[in-house]
């Protein structure tokens, strides 16, 4: 148990840092005054002041922040009366327009340097997973189609194929639309089509190929091109699965909060703990990679108090020339921020009764 937290709080620490990190270094290098930096919410453990930032850590892991003077939009009252409006030196609102968009932007893509960097330490580690066909169900859709033990799928439909979970995820979100599948087989490239049946026993559509790919250690130069297969399979995964939640393909018992990454956490690590220290750590940072990809992609959303959010109102500006009023901008975003907590405390509540 002990271990379980450690575990996530560390991978937790590690994406909101990266995340953050990326807002504060793109921050100070356009000259924008970072007000307060500190990771977690909720009440502070300890903090300290350098260079006029207030670094902190906060009790809750689930979230941190880097706040920039007058980011928000909204001028504070000052004993009782307005403050003055005009921002100063330093100031959010002050910068340019690619200053605020660069700033912003390298959040959710520090996150996905951070997943690189991972990706490289997995794959120079373990290897990689290629997509060749182990076994084919007897008298099942891709045996009827021709497929053969040892045939390597190359695509499907226009996605090509890298790695095996690419060609397993596929099949386990098919709704039994027919494949066209690609696939090379002793030089030569063949397209097939594939209508997945529904199994009944597995409660999914299945394309009858069974296994878990060729699996085959990763060297030189190559292992930059698969580490980078590693990050474009959790992108692609990540957005299917959003376009599945918005579809109403998921439910709320798909969805998963602080409590169902820890819980995560804690299966994978009993999981990989009988093999060894090195397993352990190689299954973490797996999690870490896919966590630090997921936190990304939502944070890129266009949605209010996003990240996606402020560049619309960034692309906006840049569209016409001139920004949106700071405190209508400012407005929005708070409601924004008010829904996403309420939408924090849902997903908290059915974490808690979905495992406890």
């Amino acid at each position: 148990m002990v271990a379980t937290i450690i575990s996530f709080i560390l991978i937790f620490c590690i994406i909101v840092l990266a995340h953050e990190f990326g807002h504060f270094l793109l921050g100070r290098k356009n000259g924008i005054h970072v007000t307060e930096f500190f990771i977690g919410m909720g009440p502070v453990l300890f903090s300290f002041n350098k260079g006029g930032t207030k670094y902190s850590l906060r009790l809750f892991p689930i979230g941190g922040a880097c706040v920039f003077e007058g980011e928000n939009g909204l001028e504070e009252e000052k004993e009782g009366e307005a403050a003055v409006s005009e921002p100063g030196e330093g100031s959010f609102l002050k910068a340019s327009v690619w200053a605020r968009f660069s700033t912003i932007f390298a959040g959710p893509l520090f996150n996905f340097i951070l997943a690189y960097i991972i990706g490289l330490i997995i794959v120079a580690n373990t290897g990689t997973d290629l997509p060749v066909i182990e076994t084919i169900s007897a008298g099942g859709q891709a045996e009827t189609a021709g497929l053969m033990p040892g045939d390597t799928i190359t695509k499907i439909n226009h996605e090509k194929i890298h790695l095996y979970r690419q060609v397993y995820f596929i099949s386990y979100t098919s709704r039994g639309e027919t494949l066209q599948v690609t696939y090379e087989r002793d030089g030569a490239e063949n397209t097939v089509a594939i209508t997945p049946a529904y199994s009944e026993e597995a409660g999914r559509y299945l394309l009858g190929i069974n296994g878990s790919g060729k699996y085959v250690k990763s060297e030189g130069l190559q292992i930059f091109k698969i580490a980078f297969y590693e990050v474009e399979f959790g992108m692609t995964s990540t957005l299917k699965s959003l376009y599945m939640m918005i579809q109403g393909r998921l439910t709320k018992d798909d969805v998963a909060g602080p409590v169902g990454m820890a819980v995560m956490v804690g299966e994978t690590y009993e999981m990989a703990k009988p093999y060894g220290a090195a397993a352990v750590i190689l299954s973490m940072l797996n999690i870490a990679m896919i966590l630090s990809v997921n936190l990304g992609i939502m944070n890129l959303l266009p949605l209010p108090a996003l990240d996606g959010g402020r560049l619309v109102f960034l692309l906006a500006e840049m569209v016409r020339g001139k920004p949106l009023p700071p405190e209508k901008e400012g407005l929005v975003h708070m409601a924004g921020m008010i829904a996403l907590m309420v939408l924090m405390v849902i997903i908290l509540f059915n974490d808690i009764t979905k495992f406890f």
